[in-house]
């Protein structure tokens, strides 16, 4: 319905820590398989390490990864060298001017970063999709860096 509505990606929320929607991962490689080019289909993942990130990219076969956490920097290099055909979106969850100094940690190994209003180091983390708006200013100054 999605596609036949004009849609150019579809995002496939696996499991996460909170928040509604997610589906699961034979549901999501189900979805992958029947998506027509140019259509394109990002896997949005929990995990935290390049390996395990891999293993979701391998088991669900999207055509791009949403890395919804901020993961060490040296994972983020490392996913690089394992997936180097998936199109790797990290997400900066934008609570202050400190989402800034990211930037050059994922930049060299990211194709796109997405800026949401997650709270990663809540008591439960939220990683998206909670409807809260952040500082705008502080997204305008993030897309001039970048």
């Amino acid at each position: 319905m999605a596609i036949a509505a004009g849609a150019d990606a579809l995002g496939l929320v696996a499991r996460m820590p909170s928040g509604p929607g997610p589906i699961s991962d034979r549901a999501i490689a189900e979805v992958t398989a029947l998506v027509p080019p140019p259509v394109a289909t990002f896997l949005l993942t929990s995990e935290t390490t390049a390996d395990a990130i891999s293993a979701h990219v391998r088991a669900t076969a999207p055509s791009a990864v949403q890395i919804v956490s901020h993961i060490d920097p040296a994972e983020s290099g490392k996913l690089a060298a394992l997936e180097p055909h998936v199109r790797r979106i990290q997400v900066i969850h934008v609570e202050g001017p400190e989402a800034l100094q990211l930037i050059p940690a994922y930049e060299p190994c990211v194709h796109a970063f997405l800026l949401d209003s997650g709270r990663p180091n809540a008591p439960v983390a939220e990683l998206g999709g909670t409807g809260r708006a952040h500082d705008w200013a502080v997204s305008a100054a993030f897309v001039r860096a970048t």
